[in-house]
């Protein structure tokens, strides 16, 4: 027996033998979070995660840069057509963390990327190197000869997005752990009609629990029910509140029904709360521009998305709100072409983003209580593929917020030797930090206690737990990577 299942038994067992995701071990976990309830405070305590999903797999090696003469070698040897000029990576963007890195190795961000390497100067804004799906650990040794036990459909987009939302790639089911954290602390919330999980990309898994769902909110605010409002329409809502109100017999049916009646009720509330939040004095960010009409799409409705976050942040108290979770996406990553040309303008989009929705919190007095984590499909190959590169494994992240413990790097940067220990065998790089443990620091932040990073998290419980230490910048224990403050 694998070690993840027998952690995974033993703490079904604990569950009185229901698995969490059946009506049982549901009822279990909520009765967990009530005995549990006491663990987040009350009175003016908040705290608001943001996941800004970058869609397609973000090319992680031509984001964080190796600026040293030796290790900038090795990256222009192994994909010489993408490289970035050392010329090109000037004191802009120049990372200087506050541990040194092995063999005195150094970084840059990519060079359209100034305002996020201003925010790790700050320290405002932390790198956690090497992240991906993971079931167990993996050497590259082990994973040519077959001996690990690896996340099915390794390389597939669908299923790795899934994976990195759920953190469970053991499992088929589709439940995100920022879903799980939901199940567990909406009660928490004075409203807990209105879910603490906040959706501005529709639906999405990292949000959905087995309790409680995502409310999605368009870039303009909640989204009305055609042919539902006004006058005009009272015949028709009549007949609309009819048939939800109806004892349906299907389980389907009654689910369906439930969430349109949820969704019409939400609406009036959650559309009064933010309509009266004042204007923000934080601009958005002018001038930018791209050959690609795609990306500058892209951009202005990833800025609308983080926008409206803070708004719907803002309203937080009329809302009834201590716990916040949102949900934001910007997509093109998938670069298997145009990499040097379109890269650098959605790391343009991503770094005045990120700067424009911080200063946001700065703006509302919540800095310290908001934060912003990014996470992707996968990373991608260190080798190029024509003008591309292909889809890869492990990947660079950014976390940002003043709980943050920022200007440093956590993990161990990648060596980018190709057939070297880092890589799998076709360029792809092995992560070294599991999905799980990024998961867990986020989530022991939020308020998560510890009996509930367990539930939420099994690879990481017990006396043997799967995930080990780290290296590089690294403060904590396997739970808890340490890029937050307590």
């Amino acid at each position: 027996m694998k070690r993840r299942d027998l952690i995974s038994r033993t703490l079904l067992a604990s569950l009185g033998g229901a698995s969490v995701f059946s009506p049982w071990g549901q009822l279990r976990l909520a009765q967990a979070a009530a005995l549990d309830a006491t663990h987040v405070a009350k009175g003016n305590d908040y705290k608001a995660l943001v996941c800004v999903f970058l869609n397609g797999g973000n090319d992680n090696v031509n984001t964080v840069i190796p600026r040293d003469a030796a290790t900038h070698a090795l990256y222009h040897a192994v994909r010489p057509n993408l490289a970035l000029p050392l010329a090109q990576l000037d004191g802009s963007t120049h990372l200087q963390p506050l541990t040194a890195q092995s063999g005195g190795r150094q970084y840059a961000l990519h060079p359209s990327m100034p305002e996020l390497a201003t925010l790790f100067d700050s320290g405002r804004c932390a790198v956690v190197a090497n992240v991906g799906t993971l079931i167990e650990p993996v050497t590259r040794h082990a994973y040519q000869n077959g001996w690990v036990d690896v996340p099915p459909q390794l390389f597939s987009h669908s299923d790795q997005s899934v994976f990195w939302q759920t953190s469970r790639p053991d499992s088929v089911h589709k439940i995100g752990w920022g879903g799980r954290l939901a199940d567990l602390l909406q009660s928490q919330n004075d409203n807990i009609q209105l879910p603490m999980s906040l959706s501005l990309a529709g639906q999405n898994v990292f949000q959905t629990g087995t309790t409680v769902q995502p409310y999605s909110v368009g870039t303009n605010g909640p989204v009305q029910r055609d042919g539902y409002y006004g006058e005009y329409h009272a015949p028709r809502r009549v007949a609309i509140d009819a048939m939800l109100g109806h004892a349906h017999g299907h389980v389907l049916e009654r689910a369906v029904a439930g969430i349109q009646r949820r969704s019409i009720d939400l609406y009036a509330d959650v559309r009064a709360a933010i309509d009266a939040v004042p204007p923000f004095s934080t601009p958005t960010p002018g001038g930018f521009s791209s050959g690609n009409g795609s990306i500058l799409g892209g951009f202005n409705n990833f800025v609308a998305q983080l926008r409206m976050v803070a708004r719907l942040i803002a309203a937080r108290v009329e809302l009834g709100q201590r716990r916040q979770v949102f949900y934001v996406s910007i997509g093109g990553f998938d670069f298997h072409d145009r990499l040097l040309a379109d890269h650098a303008d959605l790391m343009r989009a991503v770094s005045l983003g990120l700067k424009m929705f911080y200063d946001l919190t700065v703006e509302l007095g919540v800095s310290d209580r908001v934060t912003t984590f990014t996470a992707s499909d996968f990373g991608r190959t260190m080798t190029a593929n024509g003008d591309g590169t292909d889809h890869g494994w492990g990947g660079e992240h950014f976390v940002i917020g003043d709980a943050v413990r920022g200007q440093d790097i956590y993990g161990e940067m990648p060596g980018l030797l190709s057939a070297g220990s880092d890589d799998a065998g076709w360029g792809q790089i092995i992560p070294t930090l599991a999905t799980d443990q990024y998961a867990a620091t986020l989530a022991r932040w939020f308020g998560a206690s510890e009996s509930h990073i367990d539930l939420i998290l099994p690879s990481l419980a017990g006396p043997n737990p799967v995930f080990g230490p780290a290296t590089g910048g690294y403060v904590g224990s396997h739970r808890d990577l340490g890029f937050l403050s307590a």
